[in-house]
C-alpha cells in the first residue's frame, strides 16, 4: 500500500530534467542579484562618461529684489573751492527683472576624468565576471540539490523492492509453515521484517518532499509544488575517467571567472592611482554663456536685441600645491594596488588547491563506485542463494533477511556513490571555471 502511495505522489510531481534545472540554477535570486550587479556596474560607467560630455545648462525665470528704506549722503559742489553735503533718505521700492542663459562647458584635458572612465569600463568587466562566479556557485548547488532528490526517489525504489522480497518472504513462510515445514516464528519474523520495511519508506518520503521543497525554493519555483527528477540517465553508464591534473589546473587558470575578476580588480587600483595622480596635471577647459536681460517682461520678449550678454574663455586649472593631499592618495592607492595584488595571489594559489582537492574526490567517488557495483552483484548472488536454501528447509527466514539486507545496503550504497560520482564531477568542472563554457570564454 505505501508503494502505491509512492508511485501515485510521484506520477503527480512536476517533472524537471537536469539540464532545465542547471539552466534555472543560473537565474535564481542570487544570481538575478549578481546580474542586476552588472547593471549598476554599466550605469556607473556612463556616469563617468558623462563629464567628458559637453555640459549645458539653461536658466529661465523672474526676480523681485525688495529695497528697504536707506539713508545716503551726497556731496555736492557749488564752487571749486566750496561743496554742500546733503542727507537723503529713500523710500523702500520694489525692482523686477527678467533673465534668460544659456551655458555650455566642455573639458579639453583632464587625465583623471579619461581615468575614471577606464576604470569604470574595467569594473563592468569585473562586475561581470564575479556575477558568472555566482551563476556558477548557484547552478552547482541546483545540481546537488537535484541529484538529492533524484537519489530519495531512487531509494524509494530500493526500499519498496526491499519491500515488496519481504512480501514475497512472508508468503513463502506462511505457504512452509501450513505445510508443517517450519515453525510459526519464521512467519513472524517474516511479518516483522515487512512492517520495519514499511516503517522505512514512510520516513523516506519524509526526506523526499524536503529535498522536493530544497530543490523548488532556490529554483525560485513555489515550495509547495511537487517536483519530479527525471532520470539523467548517466548511473547506468560506467563512469568517466577524471580529465588528468595538470589540464584541470591549466584550464582553471584559463577560464575560472573569479580569477579574472579579481585581476581585473587589480587593474581598477591601478587606476585609481593613476585617478589620483591626474591632480599633478593641468586640467583645461572651455566655457561659453550667453544671458538676455530686462526690467519689464514686454521688452524682454518684444527686443531681444537688447540685454544681451555674451562670454566664453578657455581656463587652465593646475593645483600647485595642495597640502600633500594628492601625495596621501597617491601612497593610498598603491597601498590598495599591493592588498588587490596579494588577494589575487592567495586566491589563485586556494583556486588551485580547490582543483587538486577536486580532482581527488571525483577519483576516489570513481573508485568507489566500481566497488560498489561489485558488492551488489555479490549480494544478489547472496540473497539467490539463502532463498534457495530457506526453500529446501535448510535456511531460515533470519538467513534470507540477512542477505536482503546485505542487497539492500549494496543497492543504497552503489546509488549514492553514483551519485556522488555526478556531484564530484560537476563541483570538479565548477573549480576549473569550465560548468558553463558558453560564459566562462
Amino acid at each position: 500500500m505505501s508503494g502505491f502511495l509512492v508511485v501515485a505522489a510521484l506520477l503527480s510531481a512536476t517533472p524537471i530534467t537536469l539540464e532545465e534545472t542547471r539552466q534555472l540554477g543560473r537565474k535564481n535570486t542570487q544570481a538575478l542579484q549578481a546580474e542586476l550587479d552588472v547593471a549598476v556596474a554599466r550605469e556607473d560607467q556612463r556616469v563617468a562618461r558623462s563629464s567628458l560630455l559637453p555640459q549645458v545648462q539653461l536658466n529661465v525665470g523672474p526676480s523681485l529684489n525688495y529695497l528697504g528704506r536707506r539713508r545716503q549722503v551726497y556731496s555736492v559742489p557749488i564752487s571749486e573751492t566750496e561743496t554742500v553735503t546733503r542727507e537723503v533718505v529713500s523710500t523702500s521700492n520694489t525692482a523686477d527683472s527678467y533673465s534668460a542663459s544659456l551655458g555650455l562647458s566642455q573639458v579639453i584635458y583632464n587625465r583623471g576624468l579619461w581615468k575614471q572612465l577606464e576604470q569604470a569600463g574595467v569594473n563592468v568587466d569585473a562586475t561581470r565576471n564575479q556575477s558568472i562566479e555566482e551563476s556558477d556557485t548557484s547552478e552547482l548547488e541546483a545540481i546537488r540539490r537535484f541529484f538529492n532528490l533524484f537519489l530519495s526517489q531512487a531509494t524509494l525504489e530500493v526500499l519498496n523492492a526491499t519491500a515488496k522480497r519481504s512480501e514475497e518472504q512472508l508468503e513463502r513462510a506462511r505457504a512452509l509453515f501450513n505445510a508443517g515445514r517450519v515453525g510459526k516464528a519464521e512467519e513472524i519474523s517474516a511479518q516483522v521484517n515487512l512492517g520495519n520495511d514499511r516503517i522505512n519508506i514512510v520516513q523516506r518520503q519524509n526526506q523526499l518532499v524536503a529535498d522536493q521543497v530544497q530543490l523548488a525554493v532556490w529554483l525560485a519555483r513555489p515550495g509547495t509544488e511537487p517536483i519530479l527528477a527525471v532520470d539523467p540517465g548517466v548511473l547506468q553508464q560506467e563512469p568517466a575517467p577524471a580529465p588528468a591534473l595538470d589540464d584541470a589546473i591549466k584550464q582553471a587558470r584559463e577560464h575560472r571567472a573569479l580569477l579574472k575578476a579579481l585581476q581585473q580588480r587589480v587593474r581598477v587600483a591601478e587606476l585609481q592611482r593613476a585617478i589620483v595622480q591626474g591632480d599633478y596635471i593641468p586640467r583645461v577647459g572651455l566655457s561659453a554663456q550667453y544671458s538676455h536681460t530686462s526690467q519689464d517682461p514686454g521688452p524682454f520678449f518684444s527686443e531681444p536685441g537688447y540685454g544681451n550678454i555674451f562670454g566664453g574663455g578657455i581656463t587652465l586649472t593646475w593645483d600647485l600645491f595642495n597640502g600633500f593631499n594628492t601625495d596621501a592618495q597617491s601612497a593610498r592607492a598603491q597601498v590598495n594596488i599591493r592588498k588587490a595584488e596579494l588577494t589575487f595571489a592567495q586566491t589563485a594559489r586556494e583556486l588551485e588547491a580547490e582543483v587538486r582537492r577536486a580532482h581527488q574526490v571525483l577519483d576516489g567517488q570513481i573508485a568507489s563506485a566500481k566497488l560498489a557495483t561489485a558488492n551488489r552483484a555479490v549480494a544478489q548472488q547472496g540473497l539467490a542463494l539463502a532463498e534457495e536454501r530457506f526453500k529446501a528447509g535448510a535456511g531460515s527466514t533470519l538467513d534470507v533477511r540477512d542477505a536482503q539486507l546485505k542487497l539492500t545496503q549494496a543497492e543504497l550504497v552503489l546509488l549514492q556513490s553514483r551519485i556522488d560520482v555526478e556531484i564530484a564531477r560537476y563541483a570538479l568542472f565548477r573549480a576549473m571555471g569550465t560548468l558553463n563554457p558558453g560564459e566562462s570564454q
